[in-house]
């Protein structure tokens, strides 16, 4: 009887500790010391493609192969965007001659030989004024039987023209005297400008030719072989930031009012279960959403669900896109330095 007794007592006292350890596990996790979530892990990736078109000279990095910021991925053909410098080199020479020479001025030699042309336009004046005098005197004294009335007319066209001539030789050497207008050199050296700019543009073009990894990433695919046709619409490589990278997992309602930014968590994976990398809580998410199929759980939760993000440090490098991970939050933690 006694025996009975105490196997029925040991009986219910299992029964009670089974059921005791059900009902506790039942709970939400939230009322636990850790808070335990299921995630994948989320990395950013860049699509690069070259900002002009032209033939494929050199793809330089293979899939896999891990890059620096600033390190070149891949080449263009250039040769033609060279030539287009040398001419446009020539040009710019030409011009800044023309500027320098605007900025000098006449040469004293110019000047002096606009003097002479003066001076022989006035010699010319003065002896018309003197072929035209003698024919009116002479034409006086005989009463116009020795001097014609059409060669008066032509010793006055004659003076009319030298008159002229000297006009155009005084202006002629005052310009030369004063130098070049202020707008012809101003013209002069916006037009040299221009020509700068667009042999800047050129270069800059040629820099363009030079794919460069935006960041420290992975190469995940090269989608160009030398000799393609490379265009702004189509990518040459696929890039995986090796930073940031994060966990993305979901709570449910009573978890979220658990968890808080910046606190500390624990994220560890199937392949380093006993080597959990340290993060914290970034972003959370103020709008709910349904439990998305991609939601791994210990039981289908379906339901409305709240999206958080661990930020993560992997110096190691050891978690990948997607990889399915653990995320423990110790409770009542304070947060994490950043």
């Amino acid at each position: 009887m006694a025996m009975k007794t105490r196997l029925v007592v040991g009986v219910v006292a299992g029964a009670l500790l089974v059921g005791g350890g059900a009902w506790w596990w039942s709970q939400p996790a939230a009322q636990h010391d850790t808070l335990t979530l299921y995630g994948n892990v989320d990395i950013r990736q860049v699509s690069l493609a070259f900002e002009r078109s032209d033939r494929v000279t050199r793809m330089a990095v293979e899939e896999g192969q891990s890059v620096q910021a600033g390190q070149a991925l891949a080449q263009l053909d250039t040769r033609n965007l060279e030539l287009q410098v040398a001419q446009v080199d020539a040009r710019i020479q030409a011009q800044a001659q023309a500027v320098e020479r605007l900025h000098k001025g006449n040469r004293p030699q110019e000047i002096a030989e606009a003097r002479a042309q003066l001076e022989g336009a006035q010699a010319d004046r003065e002896l018309a004024a003197r072929q035209l005098a003698r024919q009116q005197a002479t034409a006086q004294s005989t009463e116009g039987q020795a001097v014609s009335p059409q060669d008066l007319d032509t010793a006055r066209t004659r003076l009319a023209l030298a008159q002229a001539q000297q006009d155009a030789r005084q202006q002629a050497y005052t310009l030369m005297q004063q130098g070049p207008r202020r707008e012809d050199i101003a013209q002069a050296e916006a037009q040299l400008a221009a020509l700068q700019a667009e042999r800047a543009l050129i270069r800059h073009q040629i820099e363009l030719s030079t794919l460069t990894a935006p960041r420290a990433a992975v190469v995940r695919a090269r989608l160009m072989e030398p000799g393609d046709l490379a265009t702004p619409q189509r990518p040459a490589y696929t890039l995986a930031l090796t930073s940031p990278k994060w966990v993305r997992a979901y709570v449910t309602e009573t978890e979220l009012g658990h968890i808080r930014p910046d606190q500390a968590a624990r994220v560890s994976t199937d392949s380093h279960p006993d080597q959990p990398i340290t993060g914290r809580v970034g972003y959370i998410s103020s709008v709910a959403e349904f439990t998305p199929k991609s939601v791994q759980t210990e039981a289908l939760r379906p339901g409305l669900v709240y999206e958080v993000r661990i930020l993560l440090d992997d110096p190691e490098d050891r978690l990948r896109l997607g990889m399915p991970a653990t995320v423990r939050i110790p409770l009542g933690t304070p947060p994490a330095a950043r």
